[in-house]
């Protein structure tokens, strides 16, 4: 039988309720990465655990057994910020779809564990979530192998250059040249170059960076819809 599991420093990205009285808890985990508890009872009315079972919520998770599907023992929760207003809040929930929806299970991924600490403290502090949101996908990319150069034109084996104006592709990065499947062209070389030096401030870093970044993720998505998405559109 697996070892039990104690102290593991973890969030919740989605539950839903489970068999009559329990949850159903995707975490996102420092060293086993993410995961499924199973909490037993959670969902009844007298459990403490459904109001500490939350979204950005720091936790201490404790957890036994064999299968895929672990069973969660108990629990500690701990202090830390949370995306505060709408739009923060918005842009949270959209992390945690990219984490649930897209990290493989079981595949611990330290750094991008470290990256979604730093968002949410982040997402507390500030309301231009934009820089925030570009910054994660970025990182998120580089843990799931699409990791690019914004300043590195792969075909050619050289740096962009700023008068240049250049393409995206999502398993290959920045181009010169357009791949039949290409679907971003005509990318600005100063802006990309504005990007690599890490700026996310300006309105055409903002528009190009998240141009590129819906591809990457698209992509990642095949087809299927991201419904955090569809939040900020109502907000």
């Amino acid at each position: 039988m697996a070892a039990p599991v104690q102290g593991e420093p973890g969030y919740v990205l989605h539950r839903r309720p489970y068999r009559e009285t329990s949850l159903l808890v995707d975490v996102l985990t420092l060293n086993h990465g993410r995961l499924g508890l199973v909490a037993r009872g959670a969902n009844s009315a007298r459990s403490p655990l459904k109001a500490q079972l939350q979204p950005f919520q720091p936790l201490l998770l404790d957890w036994q057994g064999r299968s895929d599907l672990k069973t969660l023992v108990q629990l500690e929760v701990r202090d830390g910020p949370a995306p505060k207003g709408t739009v923060a809040l918005y842009s949270g929930l959209y992390l945690n779809e990219l984490l649930q929806r897209l990290v493989p299970e079981g595949d611990p991924l330290p750094e991008l564990f470290a990256c979604y600490i730093d968002s949410l403290h982040a997402l507390a502090d500030t309301t231009d979530v934009e820089p925030v949101l570009r910054r994660f996908e970025m990182a998120f990319a580089q843990a799931l192998g699409y990791g690019f150069d914004w300043g590195w034109v792969t075909d050619l084996g050289r740096e962009v250059e700023p008068r240049g104006y250049y393409c995206y592709d999502p398993g290959q990065g920045i181009l010169a040249h357009p791949t039949p499947e290409t679907r971003l062209q005509s990318l600005a070389g100063d802006t990309l170059l504005g990007l690599a030096a890490g700026d996310y401030g300006s309105a055409d870093s903002r528009r190009l960076a998240k141009r590129v970044m819906r591809v990457l993720v698209d992509h990642l998505l095949q087809g299927r819809p991201l419904h955090s998405r569809s939040l900020f559109h109502k907000g």
